[in-house]
């Protein structure tokens, strides 16, 4: 008989157990990424993310699993519901806590439902929602699913659809030049204008894999994260320590992307390298150059791509400026289940008109392709 079961830390499952519900082509649902984040202080009750894994058990055998947590805010999130809250408020309710299905601070795409097969996913489905019930939550979020999960859900749940800008290489380019080619004359030139500017300031950059970094690599890096939280006045949420645990436990998965000044590091891109997918997550400078953002976190990564065979970039959430550097917009989708029916009803509607406008906005920005040809992405 399957039963369901909450952990309020992952480190009560196994990590063989946990990494054997998936294909180990996404590092963010990995056990050693999100236990890491509790173990080393960046998922935490104050900071409104609490710990709350849900399970599947067949006996003594682990057969699906969703990392989730419950939320006291919409911090790190990435799929906006500030205004479903304030509706909520508005009405005498409680918005928080809500359960959510997600990776903390990261808007990458990837299995949330992790499982064995289709049947056990739908049971997971089911048991998150009759979880929410029983428990009296507002509501359950699934955020950045595959469409894999899709199937999993039923009308109940309502889907949501953003657009953010990847990199995809489905038509067999070996070099950056090959990329470079097929983009129209006007795009092509400025992208080596802003690359030639690096060479000329003197800029080098280094590549180094988490098995390859040294304490003063990470360090660096972290200050570089620091600054750009800093600079926009958030509170960041890794520590060093998360960054050396992903050093140790995936090391080959941890892509940094140090650029250099007369052999002293003055921009950093973190990345991490999934199956065929390299997922672009933080940067930072103590120098402002012009180019080197783009460079930083763009050339290099795409460069990296070409030579190790990956096929698709994901270099982050929204910027409508990555278009003119190959980034063409893609959809991303998230479901949502409310357990005041008034709101779900009331909500259901608002989803489709956004999903409405989505759409649209996406065929306004694929308009704006650098590419010569349309079938690149």
């Amino acid at each position: 008989m399957i039963q369901a079961r909450i952990h309020r830390a992952l480190s009560e499952i196994s990590p063989a157990d946990w990494d054997a519900l998936h294909d180990g082509r996404n590092p963010f649902v990995a056990h050693a990424f999100l236990a890491g984040l509790e173990a080393s202080g960046c998922v935490r009750a104050e900071w409104g993310w609490t710990p709350h894994h849900i399970s599947l058990w067949d006996g003594d055998a682990l057969v699906a699993a969703a990392p989730a947590y419950l939320k006291a805010n919409s911090h790190g999130e990435f799929v906006f519901d500030h205004a479903w809250s304030h509706a909520y408020a508005q009405h005498g309710l409680d918005y928080f806590p809500k359960w959510l299905a997600a990776v903390p601070y990261s808007p990458v795409t990837g299995a949330r439902l992790l499982a064995r097969d289709g049947d056990v996913r739908v049971a997971l489905v089911q048991a998150i929602s009759t979880h929410m019930r029983t428990t009296e939550l507002s509501s359950a979020h699934v955020n950045f699913h595959t469409e894999l999960d899709d199937t999993a859900f039923d009308t109940d749940w309502m889907l949501r659809e953003d657009i953010q800008f990847h990199w995809h290489n489905n038509v067999g380019w070996n070099t950056f030049e090959d990329f470079l080619g097929a983009m129209d004359h006007k795009h092509r030139k400025n992208i080596r204008q802003e690359r030639r500017k690096m060479r000329d300031a003197g800029i080098q950059f280094r590549i180094v894999h988490g098995g390859e970094a040294t304490d003063d690599d990470l360090a660096a890096m972290h200050g570089f994260y620091l600054q750009t939280f800093a600079e926009y006045g958030n509170s960041p949420a890794l520590t060093l320590d998360f960054l050396r645990h992903l050093a140790s436990t995936m090391p080959r998965q941890l892509v940094m992307f140090l650029a250099e000044l007369d052999g002293v590091p003055i921009a950093g891109a973190l990345c991490l390298r999934g199956g065929d997918t390299l997922y672009g997550r933080y940067w930072g400078a103590s120098e402002l150059l012009p180019g080197l953002h783009f460079e930083t976190c763009y050339y290099q990564g795409i460069d990296y791509c070409l030579r190790e065979g990956l096929t698709m970039f994901e270099p982050g959430a929204q910027g409508r400026h990555k278009i003119a550097r190959g980034f063409l917009p893609s959809l991303v989708r998230s479901r949502h289940l409310l357990a005041d029916p008034r709101f779900a009803m009331a909500l259901k509607q608002w989803c489709a008109e956004e999903r409405d406008s989505v759409r649209q906005h996406l065929q306004q920005l694929s308009a704006h392709s650098p590419f010569r040809m349309v079938d690149v992405a």
